[in-house]
């Protein structure tokens, strides 16, 4: 069998250089890219002493186990043993997350049902394994963007979730239970009483409003232009708000003053002494998540501790 050791040893050092990049970005840490080179070069030693005569000993667990400790010292030094060894978690989880994907893929597409488990065998202990280094090479790269678009995705599902909370909303006899977004761009608010404003979907609660509100979730306009009179309970607690939006500069936009909010994280509740309603029929959340959005304010009950 011919063997590129050269070939072997750059795509070795450019997988490990890319495995500690992904286990920086995980981490959110800022490294340079020298380092990477270094950690990588560290680990493509492993390449080199399978031809020396302690290739055995090269490859016993915690020979690798040291290998990897150094690497990730190269990579990102040492500041203390927790720091250390979340890094050398980190870049397992990088590591078998992107072999997982490849092994995955490459047998999703290539798995012979026919192959003998002698030859499957030998080939997990000579250099090429059962996976291509072609397949390798372009594979690797493309599982490590997967695997960080992914965890880019599992992170903004984290603090979309963690910003969400339990609304109770009561106005003229309905209650509405709902789950909502502290949305720090909403910045709308009553400039006479400084009420902030928070938006309702009206999808879902059509049948616990009157038909008037329905229609002017759709079309504000149609409260302060055409002949659509709301009912005097509403009416009453109605306020316009002056607002913009796209393809408008200026606009009055009905809000409601309701008879009382609630807002909870799970582990407190606490009552929004001041705010206004404004429905909407937009949705609100294109997966359903929550269906209304608070204003910032709304939230501040929450931070305050009750001192005893």
């Amino acid at each position: 069998m011919v063997l590129y050791l050269d070939a072997l040893w750059l795509l070795n050092l450019l997988a490990d250089s890319l495995l500690l990049w992904m286990t920086a970005i995980f981490l959110k840490r800022s490294v340079k890219w020298r380092r990477l080179a270094a950690g990588g070069l560290v680990g493509s030693a492993s390449i080199l002493l399978m031809v020396t005569p302690i290739a055995e000993a090269a490859g016993h667990p915690l020979a690798k186990v040291a290998l990897s400790a150094i690497m990730v010292f190269a990579a990102f030094g040492f500041k203390r043993w927790k720091y250390f060894f979340v890094n050398l978690m980190t870049f397992y989880f990088s590591t078998f997350l992107t072999g997982g994907m490849l092994l995955g893929a490459h047998y999703f597409i290539r798995f012979d049902m026919q192959m003998e488990s002698a030859v499957f065998l030998a080939g997990l202990k000579g250099f090429g394994d059962p996976v291509s280094w072609i397949f390798v090479m372009f594979g690797l790269p493309a599982a490590s963007y997967f695997a960080k678009s992914r965890a880019d995705d599992f992170e903004t599902a984290q603090l979309q979730h963690d910003q969400l909370l339990d609304v109770k909303v009561e106005i003229n006899g309905a209650e509405f239970l709902l789950k909502g977004l502290v949305d720090t761009g909403n910045q709308l608010h009553d400039p006479i009483s400084k009420a902030p404003v928070m938006f309702i979907s009206i999808i879902g609660l059509e049948e616990q409003l009157p038909d008037e509100i329905v229609k002017a979730a759709d079309n504000p306009d149609i409260l302060l232009f055409q002949d659509e009179q709301l009912p005097e309970e509403w009416l009453e607690k109605m306020r316009l708000i002056p607002a913009k939006s796209v393809g408008k500069a200026h606009q009055l936009l009905p809000a409601f003053k309701p008879d009382q909010i609630e807002v909870s994280n799970g582990t407190k509740k606490a009552a929004v002494p001041k705010a206004l309603v404004s429905f909407t029929s937009m949705n609100l959340s294109s997966d359903e998540q929550f269906s209304c959005i608070l204003h910032p304010k709304m939230v501040l009950p929450l931070s305050f501790e009750e001192v005893s």
